[in-house]
């Protein structure tokens, strides 16, 4: 009988790497192709990462025993060009880590009847949150970062013991650590994690510039005009490229109605920050989470710059995100955390809200990985 393999997609794309998971029964090994080269993994989580690859090259893909492909495992990939200049500066972002959190999924608004069943560790495990951020912290130490940004639902309910737990976590990273709030945060006291945000952090050059979207015990996000007046100023101050942080996702410019109950940033405040972005040509990008997916949004008004939004840490994909910034431009490539827990964790919570949410988080390919150019 065939092996089944299960869950094949090509996780990350860069400019001289590609990855691959799958899942098939334990101790199978499988060889997987990527071009000419090839490797081998054991089940039943597979990690098959190929590196020093060729920019701007198509390769195609093949796992042995796997004959179809789908729109998560093309046939075909192109690896991203590798930004024009000198190399600048290399950091990292996490975001929705939730220390804490022991039911993963859960909406209180509606009966886990309904929409579960939800995830939880089994009896003897690490708390989830502590399997995924271990994992974090071990592949972006590997990294070696100028800088970390984590963005937001540090927590789970906003308690001091949850915050330590994240502080004590990321704690090796030392001065290069760098946090803000999310709503989850904020749910007890009004200033945890705030970190006198706004702030800037300038690494040769380049500004991260970290803002604080949150209005305490409450799910949506705003930007104040006090904030949106540092942003404008600090973008002005500086002819280097300036990226910005902060935890929940812009409206959507485009939408044919306002929501005055939308769950991120809200209209008025998203269409005076997307001003300020079309105005200042050196702000190249917005980064967010909060909606534990990875998306791209792009405005005529804000000169086509990416709104992103990246997936959580803390269930699937489970990701962290890298960025590469050179004097002509910058790739941003979402990896998928790779230890044998966190991908076991991961699968296991692959089938939330009735087996939609891999659609819903995973987003495209092309929003994971992209190259932009000054």
């Amino acid at each position: 009988m065939s092996a089944v393999i299960e869950h094949a997609e090509v996780a990350t794309v860069g400019p001289r790497t590609v990855t691959v998971t799958f899942v098939t029964e334990p101790e199978l090994i499988v060889t997987t192709r990527v071009g000419d080269r090839e490797t081998s993994t054991t089940g039943p989580y597979h990690v098959a990462d190929f590196t020093d690859l060729e920019p701007v090259t198509e390769y195609a893909i093949a796992i042995e025993g796997l004959a179809t492909t789908s729109d998560e495992l093309p046939a075909m990939v192109r690896t991203l060009a590798e930004p024009s200049g000198a190399p600048l500066t290399a950091f990292a972002t996490v975001n929705d880590v939730h220390f804490g959190e022991v039911v993963c999924g859960m909406i209180h608004s509606i009966p886990e009847e309904e929409l579960g069943p939800w995830a939880r560790a089994e009896p003897g495990e690490d708390p989830y949150p502590l399997t995924m951020n271990r994992a974090a912290v071990a592949e972006i130490a590997e990294f070696g970062p100028d800088a970390l940004i984590a963005k937001g639902d540090l927590t789970c309910v906003g308690s001091d013991e949850e915050y330590q737990a994240f502080l004590d976590t990321y704690g090796g990273f030392g001065s290069t650590l760098h946090h803000v709030r999310g709503n989850h945060d904020a749910m007890r006291d009004p200033t945890m994690a705030l970190e006198g945000a706004p702030y800037a952090v300038d690494i040769n050059g380049v500004t991260l510039a970290v803002i604080d979207t949150v209005r305490p015990r409450e799910a949506g996000g705003q930007i104040t005009r006090d904030q949106l007046a540092w942003l404008d100023a600090t973008a002005a101050e500086t002819s280097g490229s300036v990226f910005v942080f902060g935890h929940h996702q812009v409206w959507d410019l485009r939408a044919p109605e306002r929501s005055e109950h939308y769950f991120g940033i809200d209209p008025d405040s998203s269409e005076a920050f997307a001003a300020i972005v079309g105005r200042r040509e050196n702000i190249v990008g917005y980064f967010a989470g909060h909606t534990h997916r990875n998306r791209i949004r792009r405005f005529d008004e804000s000169r086509n710059v990416p709104f992103v939004e990246i997936g959580a840490v803390k269930e699937y994909m489970g990701v962290w995100a890298e960025y590469q910034v050179h004097e002509g431009g910058y790739t941003q490539v979402v990896h998928r955390l790779a230890s044998p827990e966190a991908l076991s964790w991961s699968e296991r919570t692959r089938f939330l809200y009735s087996g939609l949410y891999p659609e819903y988080s995973r987003g495209r390919l092309d929003h994971r990985c992209f190259g932009y150019t000054f």
